[in-house]
Order: C-alpha cells, then structure tokens, then sequence
C-alpha cells in the first residue's frame, strides 16, 4: 500500500520517511510509559494471584479482577486513540499517565474487593489512553525508515515490565503489601507523566478528512492493516497462553516454583532481548516484514506444538525461548509496518485499533486453550493454538503485500 503524502508534515518536528529517528531523549519518556503499562499490569495480576487467600479472595471474584484492566482496554483503546489524532498524542499520554497515578493512588487505601476493583478498572482505563496514544508517537517521531528500530526498544521496554513486574511486585508486597505495590505504581506513572511533559516534543495535530462508515469499513479490512493486526494478536495471544500455562505445566512437572516462574521470565527476557536487534534489521532492509512475521509466528507454532508432544523440563525452557524469540520477531515488525503504511493523520486511530485486536488474543488465547483442556486435553488445547498462529503465519506470507 502506498502511503498518502501529507504536506502539512513538512513543517513539524516529525521526522521524514527519510531522516533519521529522533534522539533517545525524545523518546525515553515513551518507552517509559510502556513500561509502566506493562509493570502495572503483570504486577498486579501476579500479586492477586499470589495473595488471593490472603486478602480473602474466591476464584470469581479474583477472576473478575483481572478481567476488569483487560475489558477497560478492550473498549476504550479505539476511542482514547481516535482522540490522539483530534488533539495530539502527547497530552493523552500525559492524561493517561497521571489518570493511572490516580488509580494507582486509590489501590493504596485498603484491600478489599471493592478497592481493588475500582483501582483496577481505573488503571486499565487510563492504559487504554496513553498505551496507543505512546505507539502512535513512536510511529510519528520516529518515521517510517527508523520505524523497525524505535518499535524494537519500545517493545523492549514493555517486555522489561513483563519481566520485573511479577518479580519485583512479589518483593514490594512481601514488604508491605499491596499499599506498596500501588504506591510504587503511584511513583512510576507519575514520574513518567512529568517526564512526557517535559521531554516530549509536540506533535502536531494534521488536518483529516471526514471519514463514512463505508472508509472506515474499508480500511478495517486492508491488508497493511488487517494482516499485521493478525499477526500481532496471534503473538499476544501465545504469550497470554503460555504466561499462564507454562508454569501450570512446570509445577505439574514437579518442578519447584521458583523454577516454573523463571520460565515466564525466561520467556520475556527472549522476547525482550530479540525486538530492537529485529527492528534494525527491518529498517536496514535485511528483514521484510512479510517473512520475518511469517518466521517468528512459525518458531512461535513449533514452541507450542513441542509443549503439547513432549511436556518435558527441558522442551518447557526451549519452547519459553522459541515463543519468546518468535513474539519478539513478530512484534516490532507488526507495529512498524502499521506505522509505515498509515496517513499520518489517523495514526492513533489505528495503533487503537491494532492494540484492540492484541487485546482480543490476549483473552482468546488462554480461553481457547483452557476450554479446549477442559474438555479434551491440555495437549489438545495446546495443538488447537499451535494450529491458529500457524494459519496466521501462513496469512503472513501469502497476503501480506510489501511496503511500495
């Protein structure tokens, strides 16, 4: 797909297709934030895990609360990134930033359901306003030649929270309970929010042209947006999957638990330490997006079918590494060819959009797996999820079109 021109951008700090990325002052404050968005969640979630007994918690209630971040997104995504292009992406992330510190605020004032309820669905809601409003200016800032790289580090960055996140929540609620942990989420978003405000240059809100229902029916449903949305919700799908069963696999291979965490650490450090060397190799034209998606959700498959044919220690640390690697190639890719083949104008409106379709995999993977497993076998659940991110690899290679 070709990419409309806009000379409005000329006279923006918005680098060019052609210029180089902006410096990582620019951009720190950025990666900061999806950070913050990836820490907050999988700390959190891990620690009402941990303590549900503690705090009095049933498998309803505790099930209620993790949806809760995830069903925020789910339907605010779109709109908070709609509303980047109407005002501009740094005063959404920056809003979104101190909406979280808020929310984050309230987590400290008790543990009860009702508390953590309301803290929860608030941190979700302001999720959903900076995490796309943050994509869609790397995408601007960045532009689309250095597009690869700067998703690579963004994508770093958030893989970072996933890691330190169960961790270092576990070690602030052993010292003081889940007040610490809100607290120090307090202390992050906030400081990330000053951060923005200060570091990040403006974005310039472009003219757009008013859109029919029929032109926002046909952009859905293009390639350079559809395909690389299903890529990207096929990764994420994966990995919410595999957080959850590979250390439900470990411990029922008598594996201690330090042991079964590791491999969710195992897993994100792979994918953390794989995306910014994927998207220098993207923006130097030794990576196509077409294959390298179609290669990473191919190691992604071949981690998840190893799993369900030989559920052993050593298949469980090779396969966190092969899904790892494959949802770090698969990621940046995805994310620079949006940003590549987007009006510029419309930009948070689609990584809305996009991060909708990863938060559709996020919740679809474990069901899928799970309702599978329950009904059949874990291997069964397994294979089944083995089988639709090797159907989307597949869409990869035969529809995706390169970028002209």
């Amino acid at each position: 797909m070709t990419r409309p021109r806009n000379h409005g951008d000329t006279a923006t700090p918005v680098v060019s297709a052609t210029a180089p990325g902006p410096s990582r002052r620019v951009l720190a404050p950025l990666y900061a934030a999806g950070f913050t968005t990836a820490f907050g969640a999988h700390s959190i979630a891990a620690g009402l895990g941990a303590e549900s007994g503690g705090i009095g918690l049933g498998l309803l209630t505790f099930g209620i609360l993790l949806a809760l971040y995830d069903v925020a997104e789910v339907i605010l995504k779109p709109l908070f990134g709609s509303l980047s292009d109407k005002v501009g992406a740094k005063p959404v992330i920056v809003a979104g930033l101190a909406a979280f510190a808020l929310a984050s605020l309230l987590g400290t004032l008790g543990t009860t359901p009702l508390i953590l309820g309301l803290a929860r669905l608030g941190q979700g809601a302001a999720a959903s306003a900076f995490s796309p409003a943050s994509s869609a200016a790397v995408a601007r800032l960045a532009g689309p030649a250095a597009a690869g790289s700067y998703f690579g580090k963004y994508g770093s960055w958030k893989g970072l929270g996933y890691v330190l996140g169960p961790l270092l929540g576990a070690a602030l609620i052993w010292i003081g309970g889940f007040p610490a942990l809100f607290l120090a989420m307090v202390i992050i978003s906030a400081t990330a929010a000053v951060w923005t405000w200060v570091a990040m240059p403006h974005v310039p809100v472009l003219p757009r042209r008013r859109y029919t229902v029929a032109d926002l029916a046909r952009q859905s449903t293009e390639r350079s947006f559809l395909i690389p949305t299903l890529a990207l919700a096929a990764a994420t799908g994966a990995l919410g999957a595999a957080v959850g069963f590979l250390p439900l696999m470990g411990a029922s291979m008598q594996l201690p638990l330090a042991g079964s965490m590791a491999v969710v650490a195992i897993l994100a450090l792979s994918s953390t330490l794989t995306q910014p060397l994927v998207g220098k190799l993207r923006d130097q034209g030794r990576m196509s997006p077409r294959a390298g998606m179609s290669v990473g959700l191919a190691l992604v498959a071949v981690g998840i079918v190893a799993l369900a044919l030989a559920p052993l220690p050593a298949t469980l640390y090779a396969a966190a590494v092969l899904i790892g690697c494959g949802i770090g190639i698969t990621t940046p890719l995805g994310f620079a060819h949006l940003a590549a083949t987007t009006p510029p104008e419309r930009m948070g409106r689609t990584m809305g959009a996009a991060d909708l379709g990863r938060e559709i995999g996020d919740a679809g993977g474990p069901l899928i797996v799970g309702a599978i497993a329950t009904a059949i076998s874990l291997a069964a659940g397994l294979g089944a999820l083995a089988i639709l991110v090797a159907v989307a690899a597949v869409c990869c290679a035969v529809l995706l079109r390169p970028r002209s």
